[in-house]
């Protein structure tokens, strides 16, 4: 089978996919890659191993960052694996409908993404010792980075200007509804033994240590050789070349990386170039609204009304 025939079948070669989305359960889901029956299918029919590792995330929040940070964990650090074989095939997406037909036939320790909120997640996880790595990062960046990427894939609507889709951001009119319910909800599993709470900021500040804390949660922990081989292989560099995690092998219909890459830019806080004065001041306040009575702190809480440029590098849009 060559790589990206799974995803022909949903958007045939010279044909554009539809860009609908369908509602279920108040979250909006894009046609094609996602069916009612297959997410009915996943929250209330999965069926979870013990040994199942989920990589959970709103859009545009670190997902392909974690999946090659454990593929090469799981591999004591040979980075193999993940340069020979696409990462939608090392973790599929559950609520997919390829992602949901090829689960059934990996072997233990499966690694598996989801971009599903909790109520949506599959009911069996809560009865199993699977674990997972939840991954959230500055609600800013995700809305920038969201919204470059919606000018490129195939299956979402044209995201307008900044200040429209700013306010759909904010009122959940996106894929995957609110990203505030979205971050409330998992958090209610923190300080559970099966539950990793982890932001991208901290996978960038301190890479080397937060890949340790994640090998050590899933089981595997590393020796320093191991350790080394897993930064190495997951810097920006290396995945940008990589073709098995930048894209690159899908077909344009589904990822139209000639209007822009996977990929984008390698800055952190790209949202202060982005957001006006005004529209800063607009998100700060939904923010506070939202975010109220939440106890937990996270690292973009410190200086949210900064504006100026910006300048880190080192992290990327994924």
């Amino acid at each position: 089978m060559q790589d990206h025939t799974i995803w022909e079948l949903l958007a045939p070669a010279g044909e554009k996919m539809t860009r609908a989305y369908f509602t279920y359960k108040g979250i909006k889901f894009p046609t094609g890659l996602y069916s009612p029956e297959t997410i009915s299918y996943v929250e209330k029919d999965f069926k979870v191993r013990d040994e199942d590792i989920f990589i959970v995330t709103y859009p545009k929040s670190g997902t392909t960052w974690m999946i090659e940070i454990l593929s090469v964990i799981l591999k004591d650090g040979d980075p193999s694996w993940a340069r020979t074989v696409p990462n939608w095939e090392r973790a599929p997406w559950c609520e997919t409908i390829p992602g949901s037909l090829s689960i059934m036939q990996m072997p233990n320790p499966r690694l598996i993404s989801s971009h599903l909120p909790i109520q949506l997640f599959p009911r069996d996880f809560f009865n199993s010792k699977a674990k997972v790595v939840y991954i959230s990062r500055n609600p800013r960046d995700v809305l920038v980075s969201l919204y470059h990427y919606s000018k490129i894939a195939g299956h979402l609507k044209d995201p307008g200007t900044l200040d429209q889709f700013l306010q759909n951001f904010l009122n959940g009119e996106v894929q995957f509804g609110s990203w505030f319910d979205h971050i409330k909800g998992w958090m209610r599993m923190e300080g559970k033994d099966n539950f990793l709470f982890i932001t991208y900021e901290e996978l960038q500040e301190d890479l080397r240590g937060s890949v340790r804390r994640v090998s050590e949660f899933v089981g595997h922990p590393l020796e320093e050789a191991a350790l080394d081989s897993v930064v190495e292989n997951t810097d920006f560099r290396t995945m940008k070349e990589n073709t098995m995690c930048n894209y690159t092998l899908l077909p344009s219909v589904i990822l139209d990386q000639r209007q822009g890459a996977f990929l984008r830019k390698g800055v952190c806080g790209d949202w202060k170039n982005h957001f006006t004065a005004s529209q800063s001041e607009v998100f700060d306040q939904a923010y506070r609204e939202k975010m109220q009575g939440l106890k937990t702190s996270f690292p973009w809480d410190e200086d949210p009304g900064d504006t100026s440029p910006a300048l880190a590098p080192g992290a990327w849009d994924l």
